[in-house]
């Protein structure tokens, strides 16, 4: 089965009319800082095999290799800054000792965006995230800082990751009540690994007009089929921080246990009877999720690995092969999604009627 898609068959990006491509260019791995990126070379073969294929959507973000990553980009957008959707991030510290350099509050997202702004060479960011939740800033406080940067035209668009949805339920709302500038879209991790996100999250993104955005959409590179049982036993001696090895970032996340190795395995034995890698399969099956319309992040250290990735836009998996991956990978239902499918709730709310179900997004 042929799949047609490809970086220049742009999509809509949520409610807005801004086009991004369906996979987004994750520069994580732009520079060496944390002992396992590329260095500058290859990281702008990276970028320019990325562009030159039509993709336009790049995400980097304030300490992405302590500021490396979106220096190195601003030397890469040089001379096609405008045909580029460039999204970053705030929220996470940049100075360690500064009470006021992390979190979600005005002074760090008007410093940060200052910050990347600096670093990327440019005047304005086409898209910025706060990064994740702090629990300590009011909903008024964020959305009001998105939309005066937006009025100053230093960001085009505003965007949230690693947010709980009735937070950001709280927020879109409030922007819609208020005129004020809201939400496209979300980011958040979603993979083979990590499908609790829809619970809750995808049907708040869609309802509300958030183009998803994947993040480690090969869960920490577990899905590539990289790790085995015995480097579990590694997870005691993992220290939390994001230099060292791949591995330990993946057990640290929490990526790398016994449940996600059992789905890594049935993605290389379906990629094995499809002649294509277990990677092409993971992105694959998250490109080709029914009513999500999720767009990866895909990094890589070498050349040859992006090209390879990419490759997934070619991949249409079989149904056949999709149930197989959605039944290894299926988390149970949460309340109250179970309760309210239950024959009983179900029957007492309709009253015996048949109803039509409404279509998506609706």
């Amino acid at each position: 089965m042929e799949c047609h898609m490809s970086l220049d068959h742009y999509r809509l990006l949520g409610r807005s009319g801004l086009r991004v491509s369906p996979m987004a260019l994750g520069t994580m791995t732009f520079g060496a800082d944390w002992g396992w990126g590329a260095d500058e070379a290859e990281a702008r073969r990276i970028f320019d095999a990325y562009v030159e294929r039509g993709g336009n959507f790049v995400d980097t973000a304030n300490n992405y290799t302590n500021g490396s990553a979106e220096t190195l980009l601003g030397r890469f957008a040089q001379g096609r800054r405008e045909r580029l959707v460039i999204a970053s991030k705030y929220t996470l510290a940049t100075v360690p000792g500064d009470p006021n350099n992390a979190g979600n509050h005005r002074k760090s997202m008007m410093r940060s965006v200052e910050d990347s702004l600096r670093r990327l060479g440019t005047d304005y960011l086409d898209l910025l995230y706060l990064h994740a939740w702090d629990d300590t800033t009011g909903v008024d406080e964020v959305m009001r800082g998105f939309d005066d940067l937006v009025r100053s035209g230093k960001v085009l668009y505003a965007g949230i990751s690693d947010t709980p949805a009735w937070q950001i339920a709280r927020m879109q709302t409030l922007a819609d009540l208020r005129g004020w500038s809201p939400l496209v879209a979300l980011q958040i991790e979603y993979s083979l690994i990590q499908r609790s996100v829809e619970h809750e999250l995808l049907p708040m993104a869609d309802a509300l007009g958030l183009g998803v955005v994947a993040w480690s959409p090969l869960g920490s590179g577990v899905l590539t089929g990289k790790y085995s049982a015995a480097d579990l036993a590694a997870a005691e001696t993992a220290e939390a921080a994001p230099g060292g090895s791949r591995r330990n970032v993946a057990l640290i996340n929490g990526a790398l246990t016994p449940r996600s190795l059992n789905i890594a395995g049935e993605v290389a034995a379906i990629a094995a009877e499809l002649s294509h890698s277990a990677a092409q399969v993971a992105l694959a099956w998250l490109l080709q999720r029914p009513a999500a319309g999720a767009m990866p992040i895909v990094g890589a250290r070498t050349l040859d690995q992006l090209e390879h990735n990419l490759a997934a836009l070619d991949l249409a998996l079989p149904a056949e092969a999709l149930a197989r991956l959605d039944a290894i990978s299926a988390v149970a239902p949460a309340f109250p999604h179970d309760f309210l499918q239950m024959p009983l709730p179900r029957m007492l709310m309709s009253g015996g009627t048949r109803l039509q179900p409404r279509a998506p997004g609706r």
